[in-house]
């Protein structure tokens, strides 16, 4: 497949705000996964969002702010006595998400009781597009009508045991079906789906499916998907269409990868090395040169 970008993510007028670019408000992290706010932030901020806010329980921010790209605002919320968002943070995120253009929720958020509380009444908003990943989507178990509340363009992005999960089936039985449940799953509940692994599926109700190709098994790596949901939060932000931003977003990401373990090896890969290659990933796609074989290190 000849992938050309949408020429408005490379050709940005001369007298452009960063507010043209999106404000990503991400919910993530907590005391043990810390690390998860940091890497779907980062990467949000590196593939192009002009805004980055990061929404974290307050007892996290001395260590999170360590680790964040300088560019990345924070903004401390009410917690859990385990350091994980506490469902009285609803009424102040409400507020927030009057303020942004795209919301990313899930990565490193725990099942907490009062955090997965929170999180299915955040998706069940009407407000603005969104990402679903990690734990919001172990949030939905039992809970999937909640998806069809909320009219706006959403992502969801399940590695196939989350896929699982939400289905109440056997890793192996979407495994067995990948296509089929994706494309199932998209319709039933009107939404973008990214079923993650290898040929990474993405599906939308009357859309074909996209079967990525870029990508290799070094990237089976932790917050490896973390990194993928903050690459669709930025595109979502900037304006594209829900089934857009999942498949260009898978194609990024792959191509960050395949650039990566070209200069690292697939062994010594980890998911801060993708962040790292973005720009010389995106700068392949501004050149069109899609292929591996014709790109200098």
């Amino acid at each position: 497949m000849n992938m050309q970008w949408p020429a408005r993510l490379f050709h940005r007028k001369p007298d452009a705000h960063k507010t043209d670019f999106g404000h990503v408000f991400i919910l993530a992290g907590s005391m043990r996964y810390s690390g998860a706010a940091c890497l779907c932030a980062n990467a949000a901020i590196r593939a192009g969002a002009g805004l980055v806010t990061l929404g974290i329980p307050r007892g996290i921010y001395d260590v999170v702010t360590k680790r964040l790209a300088p560019e990345v605002m924070v903004l401390s919320l009410a917690q859990t006595t385990d350091k994980t968002l506490s469902l009285s943070s609803f009424k102040e995120i409400k507020n927030f998400l009057k303020k942004v253009h795209c919301l990313l929720i899930g990565p490193g958020l725990t099942q907490h009781v009062s955090t997965q509380a929170l999180i299915r009444k955040i998706i069940g908003l009407d407000e603005l597009p969104m990402v679903v990943d990690a734990d919001a989507l172990n949030a939905l178990v039992g809970h999937l009508g909640i998806l069809k509340k909320n009219k706006k363009d959403i992502v969801l992005t399940p590695h196939p045991k989350e896929m699982a999960r939400m289905e109440g089936v056997t890793s192996a039985a979407i495994q067995a079906s990948r296509k089929k449940v994706a494309k199932d799953f998209a319709l039933r509940y009107n939404k973008a789906l990214i079923l993650k692994g290898f040929k990474t599926i993405v599906a939308f109700p009357g859309r074909k499916l996209y079967i990525n190709k870029t990508g290799n098994p070094g990237m089976a790596t932790a917050g490896s998907g973390d990194v993928l949901s903050g690459i669709v939060a930025a595109f979502l932000g900037q304006g594209m269409p829900a089934f857009e931003a999942a498949r260009w977003g898978v194609y990024l990401h792959g191509l960050a990868g395949d650039l990566v373990a070209r200069d690292k090896t697939q062994v010594g890969m980890i998911a801060s090395d993708i962040i790292e290659y973005l720009p010389r990933a995106l700068k392949k796609m501004e050149e069109g040169k899609n292929g591996l074989d014709k790109a200098k290190r």
